[in-house]
């Protein structure tokens, strides 16, 4: 069936070669025979329509090499106009005895509509043609495809250069990447034979000179030697053909060099002339409303017409008013159609099987029946979320995660559930029409309730019915809502988290935000050094124990110190804070006083001892009897929990080697309590000492 319809395509496309190839041997062939009076009507019709074509294809194309078949068709236009005029110079030499009409009735019919019966207005108009055609239109066609030429060559290396990097880079595919180089070559191509092909009009203006002095002189000399007429009349009526004759041929050149010049001077721009020229001058309604001032002004001016000056100001004024309208009429649609896409896209992405493969990083999913409560009000979830995340940036130094809320079906109706990285994390059991009144270790407000622990930091509280809310809050207490339990519960999670949610590719992101200095201090440090797995492996290891990495320079600085001489990242790290003091300090600081609680003479001497080291001196491994890691997270925990009830806040501070090895035991306890070392207590804080393990 394919070989079937390809054959007659194939026919088509033969028979389609062959006339083009008779059309251009006919115009050859006027060249050396002698047409008749009809046909040279026919051909100078033809070479009309021809030129107002090409000036339409030229308006009404996306870009310049939509036509890039311009040059070619230039010069089939330009060789017709030239075939032709010998043509008509053969008739005007042998019949112009006749009469006006010799050559033509096209010819004899322009002579009387422009030269209105008198040669001299056709010679006059013949010659504003020519200096319009020759000095403004082709000049400054030729001028600007000449530049274009050079700057298209010049500017090639740099765009196969792009086009290599977007495809290394895997922006492109081979198709899409082969398709650019395409069209690369042929608008390179093409503004290099557009530099030329303008050449082809200007001769054919100089052409067209010489054609008439020629048809003019020669034909006077001609009637009067061998038709016998007398020199004024001869004068007449071939001064008359000819001018009819350059007219009929200049105005198709003028033409097709308005063609050119639009083609060549529309550079970058995309979409329709008119659509480009029109859109652009009518952006700027308020151009249009002193352009309609302007106007008015000139109507008033005493001496000059009223009606134009007023017209013309009246239709600027109505434009200026319309526009607007029209722009966000068209705005509104484009955000339509935006708006329709994006919802087409999330629907398809939606339904897709590579979207069931992709996780939320933090994602919270609520039961039905708490769904009704949480999701109640979308625009207050989003901005709470919103200030959530704004308060770990400004904390922690990056931007966590965008953080998806979603009902979950397989829960129990009134539970919530968070997930990291579409793993459950922890959950919580709520009470709907019930607020949470924490209690701590205080006394309970005087009202039935029935006891709980607060999800977030497991402090005692007590579930009370909504309508005691005022009088809870009399008693001084704060009745919590369900969102606001919820939302504490994910920031606490969150904070518990950080490490898992710096992602390569949001470490990535800071470090493109430095300034030039830094990044050149990465690029000494990375590979060569540390690499960049390494580099997101510090930042998590601080991150993890709530160190902010706000100021990342200070800790680029840190790390260029250490690396050429330690290549473990927890050696890194502890150099890090060390160099960081200040800011961990200052972060765990109140009013100005660091509040702390040491490790004892016995366990520092039981860590010193655990801790076995190699030829270097550096640590090899940590060697501790069990029985004295339970021993200790006993004593541990009893002296952080009365420090807790009664203090409040404060660090851990103990041996520099043994901090990291303390740090792993407390936080199976205590996760958010810090660990320090001696070392990093910055010089000038004020220590308030709440005792120690022992």
């Amino acid at each position: 069936m394919s070989a079937l319809t390809a054959a007659p395509a194939a026919a088509r496309a033969s028979r389609r070669d062959i006339g083009f190839a008779v059309g251009i041997v006919a115009i050859l062939t006027v060249l050396f025979l002698p047409i008749p009076a009809p046909l040279i009507d026919l051909g100078l019709a033809l070479s009309i329509a021809l030129s107002v074509l090409i000036l339409m294809v030229s308006l009404w194309i996306q870009k310049p090499l939509e036509f890039s078949a311009f040059p070619t068709v230039l010069l089939i236009a330009t060789l017709l106009r030239l075939a032709l005029g010998i043509g008509t110079t053969r008739l005007i030499l042998a019949e112009g005895g006749d009469g006006v009409h010799a050559a033509g009735h096209i010819i004899s019919g322009f002579s009387q509509l422009v030269m209105s019966g008198d040669f001299v207005i056709g010679i006059v108009v013949f010659v504003i043609l020519i200096t319009v055609n020759f000095l403004v239109i082709t000049k400054g066609a030729t001028r600007i495809a000449e530049v274009g030429a050079r700057f298209t060559l010049d500017a090639i290396p740099g765009k196969q250069m792009a086009i290599d990097a977007d495809l290394n880079a895997g922006l492109i595919d081979d198709k899409e990447a082969q398709r650019r180089r395409s069209e690369l070559e042929e608008e390179s191509s093409f503004f290099g034979s557009m530099d030329g092909a303008s050449k082809f009009v200007r001769g054919e203006a100089v052409a067209s000179l010489i054609i008439i002095a020629v048809n003019i002189f020669g034909g006077i000399i001609i009637g009067v030697t061998r038709h016998e007429m007398e020199l004024r009349e001869a004068a007449d009526v071939f001064t008359r053909l000819s001018v009819g004759d350059g007219l009929v041929s200049q105005i198709p050149a003028l033409i097709v060099s308005l063609a050119a010049g639009l083609l060549v001077s529309k550079g970058g721009t995309r979409g329709a002339t008119e659509k480009a020229v029109l859109g652009q001058l009518g952006a700027y309604p308020r151009a249009l409303f002193v352009a309609a001032a302007l106007m008015f002004c000139l109507a008033l001016v005493p001496g000059l017409p009223l009606v134009p000056f007023a017209a013309l100001g009246a239709i600027l004024a109505f434009i200026a008013y319309k526009v607007p309208l029209h722009l966000a009429r068209e705005q509104e649609a484009e955000r339509s159609r935006e708006a329709q896409l994006q919802q087409q896209v999330a629907a398809e992405s939606k339904d897709s099987v590579r979207e069931s493969l992709r996780t939320a990083e933090v994602e919270v999913a609520v039961g039905k029946q708490l769904a009704t409560i949480v999701l109640r009000n979308p625009a207050e979830l989003a901005h709470r979320i919103g200030k959530m995340r704004r308060k770990f940036a400004e904390r922690y130094g990056f931007v966590v995660p965008d953080i998806k809320v979603s009902e979950g079906l397989t829960l129990p109706a009134k539970n919530y559930q968070i997930k990291l990285h579409g793993t459950a994390i922890t959950g919580h059991e709520m009470r709907i029409g019930e607020a949470l009144v924490v209690i701590g270790e205080g006394p309970r407000p005087d009202v039935p309730g029935d006891e709980t622990r607060e999800p977030a930091f497991g402090m005692k509280a007590l579930w009370v019915s909504e309508s005691y809310a005022a009088e809870v809050k009399r008693e001084g207490f704060a009745p919590i809502d369900a969102l606001s339990i919820m939302l504490t519960h994910v920031s606490e999670v969150v904070s518990n988290n950080l490490a898992q949610l710096l992602s390569y590719k949001d470490m990535r992101a800071l470090l493109e935000r430095l300034d030039p200095e830094y990044k050149r201090l990465i690029e000494d440090m990375c590979p060569s050094q540390i690499s960049y797995s390494g580099l997101q492996a510090v930042l998590k290891l601080l991150l993890a124990e709530r160190v902010s990495i706000r100021n990342l320079h200070l800790i680029l600085e840190a790390i260029a110190e250490i690396v050429p001489h330690a290549r473990r990242s927890e050696q890194v790290v502890e150099h890090v804070r060390m160099r960081m003091a200040q800011q961990i300090c200052g972060d765990l600081s109140e009013g100005g006083v660091l509040k702390v609680l040491r490790l004892g003479g016995k366990w520092d001497l039981t860590f010193h001892e655990a801790l076995k080291r190699d030829a270097k001196g550096e640590v090899a491994e940590f060697d501790i009897d069990p029985r004295l890691v339970e021993q200790f997270g006993t004593e541990a925990s009893a002296a952080i929990r009365e420090r807790m009830r009664s203090a409040g806040s404060f660090a851990l501070v103990t041996a520099p080697d043994a901090r990291p090895y303390v740090r792993m035991i407390i936080e199976r306890m205590f996760p958010a309590l810090p660990v320090l070392s001696h070392v990093e207590i910055a010089r000038g804080v004020e220590i308030a000492s709440l005792g120690s393990i022992a």
